[in-house]
């Protein structure tokens, strides 16, 4: 599918991937419409050419609203996450439902394309590099299950309702506009007490970390180069990260040499995968690589975001 002048629909496009996202369809020619209910996004981030609506899509009134025949493509990005809920229950079913409710109305207004970000979560603890047809899917936490709900759903709309679906298995992204997540936290903490960082489990947690500006340019790339009805690509990088060489990193960047205070365990939190490394064999085969390793790209998103939280 050809993105460039296209009328483009981004959920949750006032969040880290989703105004990043924004921002390029904008350069390219696109007309970008953005939904968000600003519970976890940044209204500042929206970039200013886009059409920017404050919605609920757990509200079937609200999509109806913001979504008219007029798309040709959904970016569905908006979703709750562990960090935004303390409710189980509440997050699952107002993941899918947002899902559900997308979908539902798209079928009903004749747009037949959409992106959904999905996560590495829905795999689980499985062996490393991990394909895209490894089975079975076992998550263990609330988020990844509402993110292979949400797969479930779109599977069976590519393949019942016409539809032509991307779905994007993210590693962790990284960049500027981000927080909550291990690089803001840490300089944060730094910023309060520079002589100690404390550090959720063991430190050993390894993971793959994507920047966002290369999570974007490999998300256009699929969409422009692929054809199927239902499209699964994993998005990272072929490296990993430790969270004590992310504290490495973020101490050096900020000058300073704490001590770390671990609060052991071999998981950050409840659900926490400590391992994950996806295979972007499927993504290469399309031509694509990030240029920057795990490292390199936390590296330079805390380098951003320490001019950037200053």
């Amino acid at each position: 599918m050809e993105l460039a002048d296209a009328n483009v629909l981004v959920t949750g496009g006032a969040g880290l991937i989703g105004s990043h996202l924004a921002t390029e369809l904008v350069k390219s020619g696109s007309s970008v419409r953005i939904v968000d209910d600003l519970s976890k996004g940044d209204q500042a981030r929206v970039p200013a050419a886009a059409e920017f609506v404050q919605a609920d899509l757990t509200d079937p009134r609200a999509v109806t609203e913001v979504l008219t025949e007029n798309v040709d493509i959904v970016f569905h990005l908006a979703a709750y996450t562990d960090t935004n809920y303390d409710e189980d229950r509440k997050l699952f079913e107002e993941n899918t439902a947002m899902t559900y409710n997308v979908l539902e109305r798209m079928n009903e207004v004749g747009v037949s394309n959409i992106a959904f970000t999905s996560s590495s979560t829905v795999y689980g603890e499985a062996p490393r590099p991990t394909p895209e047809d490894y089975a079975p899917l076992e998550p263990i936490s609330i988020y990844g299950s509402s993110k292979l709900a949400d797969e479930a759903i779109l599977s069976t709309y590519a393949h019942s309702y016409d539809f032509t679906v991307w779905v994007f298995r993210f590693a962790n992204i990284v960049g500027p506009h981000q927080r909550g997540t291990v690089i803001p936290d840490f300089i944060q903490k730094l910023r309060d007490d520079p002589s100690e960082l404390t550090i959720l489990g063991n430190g050993r947690q390894k993971k793959s970390y994507l920047h966002v500006t290369e999570c974007v340019d490999a998300i256009q790339h699929i969409i422009e180069t692929t054809t199927a009805d239902l499209n699964t690509y994993n998005l990272g990088t072929r490296t990993t990260t430790s969270v004590t060489e992310i504290a490495d990193i973020v101490t050096e960047e900020l000058g300073l040499d704490p001590t770390y205070a671990y609060t052991g365990g071999d998981r950050g939190w409840t659900g926490d995968v400590p391992k994950m490394r996806l295979s972007i064999e499927k993504l290469s085969g399309l031509g694509w690589e990030p240029a920057l390793s795990s490292h390199a790209a936390v590296r330079r998103a805390t380098r951003e975001l320490v001019s950037e939280m200053s």
